[in-house]
């Protein structure tokens, strides 16, 4: 895929426009334009001259983004938000001249005192009042060139609208203007004061301003679009220490290549992927996995950029450096997925190419008629322009982004934040929520569930002696204990000769006898173990939890599990979803034993595990072709999820990566914010939904009053004072059927009703549920021999995935069609795993 910049864009008619004319052009297989980041993704055989030039052709611009994802990243002129500065100085002077307009032309209403020059001269009253206007035009002129220039090439938008409504209440009151220098010539003082009411340059003025919020508004969120990318990248450090000619020296990251001997010291970010020449040390991968618990390295194994050495003295081999590291990859991903992701089609966008030709016929058309009937030139202008007035776009357009301006602020107040109008209006249509464990189910990180002491041993004994060991370590779990005996008020005793066993466990010596800890497996083969305590060990890692044996001078003191327990509100907000009428998955890089207890106690309809990055992404891809998918994490290698799901969800407490690329952001970190959020976009798109039926009524209704259709039935003429007001009416009506939006109770679950799913979502889980099959395989021994179980499986027609794993001994396979079990075992033993069993 080819990306691009693109200029010019004010509304989905102008993204849909680029669309139309790129898609034309021959060798073009498929175009997307998003109108949030100004971008466009182009594949097929075509040169980017031609691209530009179609782009051009319609009236945009347009440039090829680098080729090179991580240098654009770096290149902080194309991500710096230009937009948003520009328009707020263009709405600080117009409400500048605003105000001063708005006291002119109004405050003779209220008897508020005018200079004696001006109110004796209405004449100047006026000029005053067009000068203001046309400074406020002028400072607002790109709605005009925008607008026209899309008039004239039959493409009418949203600027359309807004320069048609604004040029012609500002025509008629200039027009207004000179008859009433005309009056005051002839001398009728009173007649020419009587013409102040026909002034409407006040309406013209606050159209402009009124835009300009929104579109400040909108340019704001545009502008947070590339944080996503700029944070990813500064998880990467600038520079590394690599040994050259036998020195060590720093480098920026660009110079380190493939090959070159690198070293990471403790609390050092690990620059580049690469494997390990010596050293050992405990690596947090929380950056990539999104799993809290740092996994033990040592000579052989591999690291990743952007991962974390949290102990030991590391020297290892750059493997992957510059586009090629998973970090760099996963930001690829993450810019994909934004260049295809299509922009919302606001409604009032839709109708503007219509309804904007049909406004301005009838106007004409009301002119002729009257013409023809033999009225005055004025009457018919007057009832020409009444059309125009009171058709201004200000309640079509305010209809949508007015209830998202309450919505969101009825979200920020608490604590869910609504990055876009499109993540506020798509939420409350989501058939699917996919929640990720570590940090959104569960907590994030390491905790003490369970002590249980040995016989003759007490839980202060047993905590004391663990205290005294783990005290050393920095080990995430060790700091699980270390918090446990902190609240129990407890003291470690000093210990000597310390070791770290990497992958098994600690020793020490405490008054001169053995202190150890560890695992199952581990000490077994130090100590007797009983045949409960294996089983009670083995009971609390089917729960998800991480069971630690300890014991001195050769006898077992007991075991203190340590888990990332599930957070308090997880199961009361999974059951609110369900009973919303969403299907709810758990996603997780986690071994499915640990997945499955965790998603037990959740509540959730599918647990799926094992799922690397990249897997998650293609996962929520999968769950797409069943519905509206929105994807709830907090891990940056949550992203490409985030930003490939319809609505990305992040938890506030995760990363800063995680929350750029979400579409809603959890301030509070409570996943019962997640209904909430539902609640308050559907209440939003109800509030939408009549402020447009509101918005096309009215001008169902007063287009044919101000053309004088009822003059000669009922008697009724408009005055375009009153259209203008009519206008105004029709807006205060929309905001304030949108603040009702501040009555609504967001965590009130009693109105919550379950919507109707176009794909039928229970129906095809369980039919996922009886294709997926559990083979149980002996032999495995690594994540080596999981991945030549996988690639096998995988490799048959039939299998849709396979999640595998060496510790549970089980390949979980969903199945794409109906294969036999034989088929399926002769898969496997192919490459020398015998297969025990399926289910």
């Amino acid at each position: 895929m080819t990306q691009y910049n693109i200029t010019g864009m004010s509304c989905a008619a102008c993204s849909a426009r680029i669309e139309k004319a790129v898609t034309a052009l021959p060798g073009v297989d498929s175009c997307s334009v998003n109108l949030l980041t100004n971008s466009m993704g182009v594949e097929g055989e075509i040169s980017p001259a031609d691209i530009i030039e179609a782009v051009e052709h319609a009236g945009y611009g347009a440039s090829l983004k680098g080729a090179d994802a991580t240098h654009t990243i770096h290149n902080d002129d194309l991500l710096k938000d230009r937009d948003t500065p520009v328009l707020k100085k263009r709405l600080i002077a117009s409400l500048a001249f605003l105000v001063v307009l708005m006291y002119f032309s109004m405050g003779h209403m209220w008897g508020w005192p005018l200079p004696e020059v001006l109110a004796q001269n209405p004449v100047a009253q006026g000029l005053v009042q067009l000068l203001l206007t046309a400074s406020i035009m002028i400072i607002n002129q790109k709605f005009f060139i925008s607008g026209f220039t899309a008039l004239l090439r039959r493409s009418p938008n949203m600027d359309t609208l807004v320069a048609m409504g604004a040029a012609a209440a500002f025509g008629y009151s200039t027009v207004a203007l000179f008859y009433m220098s005309h009056l005051q010539t002839l001398g009728q003082i009173a007649a020419a004061h009587s013409m102040l009411h026909e002034f409407y340059f006040e309406s013209a003025a606050m159209i402009l301003a009124l835009i300009t919020v929104g579109k400040m508004l909108e340019a704001r969120s545009k502008g947070k679009t590339t944080d996503a990318l700029k944070g990813l990248m500064k998880l990467a450090p600038q520079s590394a220490t690599v040994v050259r000619n036998g020195q060590e020296v720093s480098v920026p990251i660009e110079q380190v290549r493939k090959g070159d001997l690198f070293l990471v010291r403790p609390g050092e970010h690990i620059p580049v992927d690469g494997i390990i020449k010596e050293g050992q040390a405990a690596v947090d991968e929380s950056a990539l996995t999104g799993e809290s618990i740092p996994v033990d390295k040592t000579v052989g194994d591999t690291i990743s950029a952007a991962t974390i050495n949290q102990s030991g003295f590391l020297q290892c081999e750059a493997t992957r450096v510059g586009q090629d590291t998973t970090l760099s990859q996963i930001i690829q991903m993450v810019s994909d997925a934004a260049a295809t992701k299509a922009p919302i089609a606001k409604i009032a966008d839709k109708v503007s190419g219509i309804f904007v030709p049909a406004v301005i016929t009838i106007s004409v058309i009301t002119t002729i008629v009257w013409l023809l009937l033999g009225e005055t030139a004025g009457f018919a202008l007057a009832r020409g322009i009444s059309v125009l007035v009171i058709s201004c776009p200000c309640a079509l357009g305010l209809a949508t982004p007015v209830a998202i301006m309450v919505g969101s602020g009825k979200g920020a107040k608490n604590g869910i934040l609504f990055k876009t109008a499109e993540s506020l209006e798509k939420a409350g249509n989501i058939d699917t929520v996919v929640l990720d464990k570590t940090g959104t189910v569960t907590q994030g990180h390491p905790a003490v569930t369970d002590i249980i002491p040995a016989d003759n041993v007490n839980e202060s004994t047993l905590l004391t002696l663990a205290l005294s060991l783990e005290c050393k370590s920095e080990h995430p779990l060790a700091k699980a204990i270390l918090s446990e005996a902190k609240t129990q008020n407890l003291s470690p005793e000093k210990v000597e000769h310390f070791r770290i066993l990497p992958g098994n466990g600690l020793t020490a010596t405490l008054n001169g006898k053995i202190l150890i800890g560890g695992s199952l497996s581990y000490m077994s083969s130090q100590i007797s173990v009983s045949a409960a305590i294996q089983t009670k060990a083995s009971t609390l890692a089917d729960e998800g939890k991480t069971p630690l044996l300890f014991a001195y001078d050769g006898r077992l003191c007991g075991i203190i599990a340590v888990a990332d327990v599930i957070r308090e509100e997880s199961p009361q907000a999974i059951h609110q979803l369900r009973n919303m009428g969403i299907r709810v998955v758990m996603l997780t890089g986690d071994n499915p034993k640990t997945a499955n207890a965790i998603g037990k106690l959740a509540g959730v309809d599918e647990v799926i595990a094992g799922v690397l990055p990249d897997g998650k992404e293609a996962t929520i891809r999968h769950l797409q072709t069943q519905g509206k998918v929105a994807m709830v994490g907090d891990g940056i290698n949550d992203a490409p999820a985030l930003t490939r799901a319809d609505i990305g969800i992040a938890i506030g407490a995760g990363t800063d990566v995680a929350v750029d690329a979400a579409d809603i952001v959890l301030m509070k970190s409570q996943l019962s914010d997640v209904p909430a959020a539902i609640r308050l976009s559907r209440s939003t798109l109800r509030i939408i939904h009549e402020n447009l039926f509101w918005a096309f009524f009215y001008n169902v209704i007063g287009i044919p009053l101000a053309a004088g259709i009822f003059i000669p039935i009922l008697g009724w003429q408009l005055n375009p004072m009153f259209g203008a007001a009519a206008m105004s009416l029709s807006s205060f009506c929309v905001v304030t059927n949108a603040l009702r939006l501040n009555l609504v109770d967001l965590y009130n679950p009693k109105k919550d009703r379950k919507i109707h799913h176009k794909t039928k979502i229970n129906s095809n889980h369980q039919e996922e549920k009886l294709m997926t099959k559990t083979m149980h395989i002996e032999g495995m021994m690594c994540a080596h021999c999981e991945a030549r179980v996988q690639k096998a499986l995988e490799a048959l027609e039939q299998v849709e995935s396979a999640v595998v794993s060496h510790e549970a001994g089980t390949a979980v396979v969903t199945l794409k069609s109906d294969i036999s079990n034989e088929t399926l075992k002769a898969a496997v033993e192919g490459q020398d795993y015998p297969v025990i069993s399926i289910d």
